[in-house]
């Protein structure tokens, strides 16, 4: 069953194409990487699925529904979420608040009703912590849910985002680049999340320059180069394609 369905996606800057005639389909109950070198439209195309910025041409589907002209918050709200390159956590405000900042959207409630502290309003409340304090019991954050986020580990704020981004409950989770800045030990720990996360029923599209990781956890794999792409399929397929060869493995040893 399609979760996600891109159509030839199409992106220009200033006449500069980031992204050219692109298509891709993410399967339901799948973990789906996408590689590529720097500049490649990666993260263009990340944008563009969650509403962050517009195609030029070009139509996405998500659940059957076409999304090409939402907003970012109304593709949320229909079960999308995402981390991005860049950290987007509230550093001043606690662990378990940033965890619950992410279930915004479900609960209910308005500033009316919620600045009565109304009994049913308490209710959603407790109910709401102890399922902030499940997240991050499975990230191994519980520990660390009264602290400020800005005051973890640079790891460890790599993963409460993504917790964040968990709290939503999304049928599809995008993640960008979320092992950039980690190490080893802590992409490792990364790696059995976003497997754990797909064992739970959270179908996984992967932004991700670290190719080893992605070539252990991804199903399938597509490749992005100079804004098109030029490679899909099983993580074996792709790791043997000349194109990808050429386009992406070789960039590391320039010389």
């Amino acid at each position: 069953m399609l979760l996600l369905s891109i159509e030839e996606i199409t992106k220009e800057y200033d006449g500069i194409i980031a992204l050219d005639r692109i298509s891709l389909k993410v399967e339901k109950g799948s973990i789906k990487g996408l590689i590529g070198p720097n500049g490649a439209g990666k993260s263009t195309l990340f944008h563009l699925i969650s509403g962050v910025e517009k195609p030029d041409l070009g139509k996405i589907y998500f659940k059957g529904r076409e999304i090409t002209s939402m907003e970012s918050h109304e593709i949320s709200a229909l079960g999308m979420g995402r981390t991005f390159q860049t950290l987007q956590i509230w550093g001043n405000m606690t662990v378990v608040e940033n965890i619950m900042a992410g279930m915004n959207r479900r609960l209910k409630g308005g500033l009316f009703s919620c600045g009565l502290w109304l009994p049913w309003i308490r209710r959603s409340e407790k109910e709401a912590l102890k399922e902030a304090k499940e997240i991050l019991d499975s990230l191994g954050l519980l520990g660390k849910w009264e602290s400020i986020a800005s005051q973890l580990p640079y790891g460890k704020q790599k993963l409460l985002e993504l917790g964040r981004a968990l709290a939503m409950k999304p049928e599809l989770l995008l993640l960008d680049e979320p092992a950039s800045g980690l190490t080893l030990a802590e992409m490792r720990q990364l790696s059995e999340q976003i497997s754990q996360i797909r064992q739970e029923g959270v179908t996984v599209f992967i932004v991700e320059h670290h190719m080893g990781m992605v070539m252990e956890i991804a199903d399938k794999i597509a490749v992005l180069h100079h804004g098109e792409l030029i490679a899909e399929g099983t993580p074996e397929a792709v790791r043997r394609n000349p194109q990808v060869i050429e386009a992406y493995l070789t960039r590391r040893n320039p010389n």
